[in-house]
């Protein structure tokens, strides 16, 4: 038979094998909603004021918060590689990830609640007190460590937990379709609408006693509640992706990096986008327009896109490739960014930048809610594309070396990102510094000048746009889809299966056997 003739013949029988695992549910009812409870305690806290709550609240200098910024940095970097390669080692009766989870969770618990402890804790010190200080160096530090192993955990949990793209995708989007639309951002509209009629004077009261309450309050509370539903999943979940039986070594672990593909392009864009200098949305919010549910009203005319944007996931997977969706779901937000700033800018006075839309809270008001409507409606994808494009190159680094380096892999992903974001979060610190912020002007109720309040506007809209731009350029050259991606799943199930079956019948020396055959015939090709 001649070669033209053989390749339809094969064609049925790769996508066969695909099929064959699409309907099939590796992931239970009850984990399921585990998994929903977990993706819903990542984002159900007040961690968007984290930068205002340190600067107005705790009130830590500027200068001293560059200088934490900078060692916590450095500890950062350090501690990712080591307690990376310390994850992808471990192999234990629980599973690679879930020993982490577990074990760290109540320390993480006790290290959060003591940061929003932190104005009782140093009530009445200056900005300038060094124990605040070292006490605010020393408990990031520790953190920062529990917060690397939990991460690294927290993502290899994600690739792991059921073996199929198809029952991973559907995970995923049940998860934050039903958090997003059943009250994970509760906490922050709460505090918000509390923190609006503490600034507008509705309560008696000194207002540096209720935001102090109210920030400690919500900071607790958000930590006890979002702990509690974390640690419920993990009891009750499993990893259902062997990993090799011979744990890899280190270099083994940057190898997997250097030749794949797929997670090289993701770190560079990460890398590059992270550049990104922008400000707090909050802070013009509330220092500008002294209006800070101006997010939940800008969001109402949106609301009702927000769930029905995951109804057309699929078919945008299907019909698009992952890259274009990618750059079109991360980006829309800093193409709009532009155009609410050239509207923010109409009327203003250009010299000494008073008046102007950009002060007006009703003319923003349209311009947010337009922004908004048009950002919800990539929102279930946006959700979904960044975290399956990343377990799909954790499948991709199973296929071509035989193993899987999970923690390995996100630490290097990450690490470049975090190197950008922390010298993003230094030039924005110094920023803030330079412009002359008022630390003490909010909870005081006065207010900030004008040229400080016309860059707090542009440090959220014109400046993360021009300075995050690059991270497009990488994701140009993606190519994990289509046919390339099919043959891949394809020959990955019936290695897997291989595995399992060498699993079942308990013998080691034949699970060993077929993990190294399958390394074997990975080196032949």
């Amino acid at each position: 038979m001649s070669e033209p003739e053989k390749r339809p013949a094969e064609a049925p029988a790769e996508n066969m094998t695909v099929k064959k695992f699409e309907n099939r549910r590796y992931v239970g009812r009850k984990e399921t909603v585990g998994f929903v409870l977990w993706d819903a305690a990542q984002s159900f806290n007040i961690n968007e004021f984290a930068d205002r709550f340190i600067t107005n609240i705790v009130q830590v200098d500027l200068s001293l918060q560059m200088i934490e910024q900078t060692i916590n940095g450095v500890w950062d970097v350090v501690n990712d590689v080591f307690m990376a390669t310390i994850v992808d080692k471990t192999r234990t009766r629980w599973g690679k990830f879930r020993p982490y989870l577990l074990l760290l969770a109540i320390p993480g618990f006790i290290g959060t609640v003591l940061y929003w402890l932190m104005p009782y804790l140093f009530a009445g010190r200056t900005s300038m007190d060094l124990t605040k200080f070292v006490f605010y160096v020393a408990l990031a530090f520790v953190r920062e460590g529990i917060g690397t192993f939990q991460g690294i955990s927290r993502n290899g949990m994600m690739s792991t937990i059921t073996p199929h793209p198809i029952d991973r995708t559907r995970l995923i989007t049940i998860a934050n379709f039903a958090s997003g639309t059943f009250g994970e951002k509760l906490p922050s509209q709460i505090t918000t609408i509390i923190l609006d009629f503490i600034d507008n004077g509705v309560f008696r009261k000194q207002r540096s006693i209720l935001y102090k309450h109210t920030f400690v309050g919500m900071g607790i509370f958000t930590t006890t509640v979002s702990s509690a539903m974390s640690f419920w999943f993990f009891l009750n979940s499993r990893e259902r992706v062997m990993q090799s039986v011979e744990s890899p070594s280190i270099l083994q672990g940057f190898k997997s990096i250097a030749n794949n593909k797929p997670i090289l392009l993701l770190t560079l864009s990460s890398f590059l986008g992270s550049f990104s200098i922008g400000g707090s949305k909050d802070d013009y919010f509330i220092d500008v327009l002294h209006f800070a549910s101006m997010k939940l009203l800008a969001g109402i005319p949106s609301a009702p896109l927000s769930p029905v944007s995951y109804l057309y996931v699929p078919w945008l997977r299907a019909h698009f490739p992952s890259k274009w969706l990618y750059l079109a779901t991360s980006y829309i937000g800093d193409f709009l960014n532009v155009f609410v700033f050239a509207f923010g800018c109409i009327g203003m006075n250009r010299k000494t930048k008073a008046g102007g839309f950009y002060q007006d809270k009703w003319m923003m008001l349209i311009a947010m809610a337009t922004h908004e409507i048009f950002w919800t409606l990539l929102y279930g994808c946006r959700s979904v594309i960044g975290t399956e494009m990343f377990n799909e190159s954790m499948d991709y680094c199973e296929w071509k070396n035989g193993y899987r380096t999970e923690a390995m892999t996100s630490v290097a992903k990450d690490l470049a990102s975090k190197v950008a974001q922390k010298v993003s979060s230094l030039v924005r610190t110094g920023l803030k510094r330079y412009i002359s912020y008022d630390q003490t002007a909010y909870i005081n109720g006065q207010e900030q000048s004008d040229k400080v309040k016309f860059y707090l506007f542009a440090m959220f809209t014109i400046i993360p746009a021009v300075t995050g731009s690059l991270g497009i350029i990488p994701m140009l050259f993606y190519d994990l889809d289509g046919k390339k991606k099919e043959k891949m799943y394809a020959e990955l199930m019936a290695r897997r299966k291989h595995m399992q079956e060498a699993a079942d019948t308990g013998d080691s020396q034949a699970l060993l056997d077929a993990n190294r055959e399958s390394i074997e015939e990975l080196s032949k090709k």
